[in-house]
């Protein structure tokens, strides 16, 4: 059966790495998705931390709802990083990381859910009452993750919010950003500062031996000074 997720084997013997990619369904159609069911018989046949990666479009809600309910019960930390999409069900399933992560260019999606409903007025209300409820579960899983209101939660919804990276992070839907581990540079011993009256020095400092050396009182005839005078003289007003 074709899977819309797989495991595969990280560098850390002990931390398992899940590649969710797809749509997320409560059954498979046509062998290319995975029940809850069979997704919770590969969660458990292991322990340990594990990293999800993580790129959905959505999906059915309620199967979105078991994975996260699943996640949140599972006994090691669960990471999860964004390095595509995680919209609609799929921003519910990213809830359920200890820490998220998104890619610099990733995006989450929340809005509200959605059915189709047949029938006369009666089975419409029904139906909107469901869609209610439904929403309300879903701002429980966001609320939890973020420490938003309700209330903000909701108009977000209502609104189809798109959130970048950065965006995501500070509204608390994900806790930082994917680095490059090649090329990250640690920094947590060094401090930066700048100085305009440093670098003026700095600069004196090397063009001074390049000066010829005047007698003290006489000014330098800007008419005759060098490219190297002129700097000096715009150096020291600067500096003072």
């Amino acid at each position: 059966m074709k899977k819309f997720w797989n495991w595969a084997r990280d560098e850390d013997p002990g931390v398992r790495t899940l590649y969710l990619d797809g749509v997320i369904a409560e059954e498979s159609w046509f062998d290319d998705d995975v029940t809850p069911k069979a997704f919770k018989a590969e969660l458990t046949a292991g322990e340990g931390d594990i990293v999800i990666w993580l790129n959905s479009p959505g999906g059915d809600c309620v199967a979105a709802s078991q994975i996260y309910s699943m996640l949140m019960d599972y006994k090691g930390k669960v990471t999860v990083k964004i390095d595509g999409i995680a919209a609609s069900a799929a921003s519910v399933i990213a809830m359920a990381g200890t820490t998220v992560l998104m890619a610099p260019t990733a995006l989450m999606m929340i809005h509200n859910p959605l059915t189709v409903a047949i029938g006369d007025s009666e089975e419409m209300q029904k139906a909107i009452a469901m869609l209610s409820e439904v929403k309300e579960s879903i701002i429980n899983a966001y609320e939890i993750k973020t420490g938003q209101s309700r209330t903000k939660l909701s108009h977000l919804m209502d609104a189809e919010t798109w959130l970048n990276a950065n965006k995501a992070i500070e509204l608390g839907f994900a806790d930082g950003i994917l680095e490059d581990e090649k090329k990250r540079i640690q920094t947590d011993d060094i401090t930066y500062a700048f100085s305009r009256k440093a670098v003026t020095n700095s600069l004196l400092d090397k063009v001074k031996p390049k000066i010829p050396k005047q007698k003290t009182g006489i000014p330098v005839d800007v008419a005759k000074a060098t490219p190297v005078d002129w700097l000096l003289k715009r150096l020291s007003l600067i500096q003072h």
